[in-house]
C-alpha cells in the first residue's frame, strides 16, 4: 500500500511538473508573439497603426502605448515594460544612455521630421526684428538641432568645431544675432509660441509641430533634408542591446519598412514626415 502511494504521489508530482511546464511554455509563447512598443501620440503611434493588421496576420499582437514626454518611454524600455519604444533620434538616445548608463540601440531607421522655424505675426525671416525672441526646446540634441538650423539661415554664428556630435547649446554661440534665445521645455514650445509677443520666431520638432496643427508648408524655414540632418536625427525602432535580433522586434521593422507604410506617410503628413527607408 504505501508504495502504491508512494506512486500516486510520485505521479501527481511529476504531472504538476508538466503542466507547470507546459503553463511556463504558453507564457513564454505569448510574449514571444506580443510586441509591447511606446510611442509619441503625433506621427509615431499613428505610423504604428497601420502595421498591427499585417502583424496580426503573422501572429503577432502589436500594443501601442502612448508617451507625452521624452524621458518616460526609454525607462519603461529600460525595466522591461517596453519591448521597443518609437519617439526619438539617435543622438537624443545617446545622450540618454550617457546620461542613466542604460544601454537601448537603435534597431532601424524608420523616418525623418523636418524642424521647423514658425513665427508669430512674422511671414518671413527677413521680417525678424534685432532683439526678437527666439524659443527653442532645451534638451541636449535638439537644442543642437535649434542651433543648426538658426544657423542655417544666418540667424546664429556657430563656433568652427561645434558639431551634431559635439552638440550645441545657446552659450556655445559665437554671435546670437542680438536676438533673446529662449530654450524652454520641447514639448511647451508651440504652446509658448502661441501665447508670446507677435514678432517671435520658435524652432519646432515636427511632431510637436503636428499636434499643434502647424504645416510644415507654414513654416518660415526647414533643415535641409540633403545635408546630414535626415540621417543624423532619423526617428528610430529603439530597444535594449541584444533585443534587435529577436524575432518579434525584426517583424516589427519589417511591417514599417513597407511601400504601404511609405504610401501612408506620404500621403498623410504633407512633408512634415518623410519615410527614411
Amino acid at each position: 500500500m504505501k508504495k502504491i502511494i508512494a506512486i500516486s504521489i510520485a505521479a501527481v508530482l511529476a504531472l504538476g511538473l508538466v503542466l507547470t511546464g507546459c503553463g511556463a511554455k504558453k507564457e513564454a509563447d505569448a510574449a514571444a508573439k506580443t510586441i509591447v512598443v511606446g510611442a509619441s501620440s503625433t506621427p509615431h503611434a499613428e505610423i504604428l497603426e497601420q502595421v498591427v493588421a499585417p502583424l496580426a496576420e503573422q501572429g503577432y499582437t502589436l500594443t501601442i502605448k502612448i508617451f507625452d514626454d521624452y524621458v518616460l518611454p526609454n525607462q519603461a524600455l529600460s525595466d522591461g515594460t517596453l519591448d521597443a519604444n518609437y519617439f526619438q533620434h539617435t543622438p537624443y538616445l545617446d545622450s540618454y544612455n550617457a546620461s542613466n548608463g542604460t544601454d537601448l540601440v537603435s534597431a532601424a531607421l524608420i523616418h525623418y521630421e523636418p524642424f521647423g522655424i514658425y513665427g508669430n505675426g512674422v511671414a518671413s525671416l527677413g521680417e525678424l526684428q534685432k532683439g526678437a525672441t527666439i524659443i527653442v526646446p532645451a534638451d541636449d540634441s535638439n537644442e543642437t538641432r535649434a542651433m543648426l538650423l538658426l544657423a542655417q539661415e544666418g540667424l546664429v554664428t556657430l563656433p568652427a568645431d561645434k558639431t551634431a556630435k559635439t552638440g550645441i547649446t545657446v552659450l556655445d554661440l559665437i554671435d546670437n544675432g542680438g536676438y533673446n534665445i529662449v530654450p524652454v521645455q520641447a514639448d511647451t514650445v508651440p504652446a509658448q509660441l502661441e501665447n508670446s509677443d507677435p514678432g517671435t520666431i520658435a524652432v519646432i520638432n515636427g511632431n510637436y509641430a503636428l499636434a499643434a496643427g502647424l504645416k510644415i508648408a507654414d513654416a518660415l524655414a526647414i533643415e535641409d533634408a540633403s545635408g546630414d540632418a535626415a540621417q543624423t536625427y532619423a526617428n528610430i525602432i529603439a530597444t535594449r542591446k541584444g533585443d534587435e535580433n529577436l524575432e518579434k522586434i525584426q517583424a516589427l521593422v519589417k511591417a514599417l519598412q513597407t511601400e504601404a507604410v511609405k504610401t501612408y506617410i506620404l500621403d498623410t503628413y504633407a512633408g512634415a514626415v518623410q519615410p527614411i527607408f
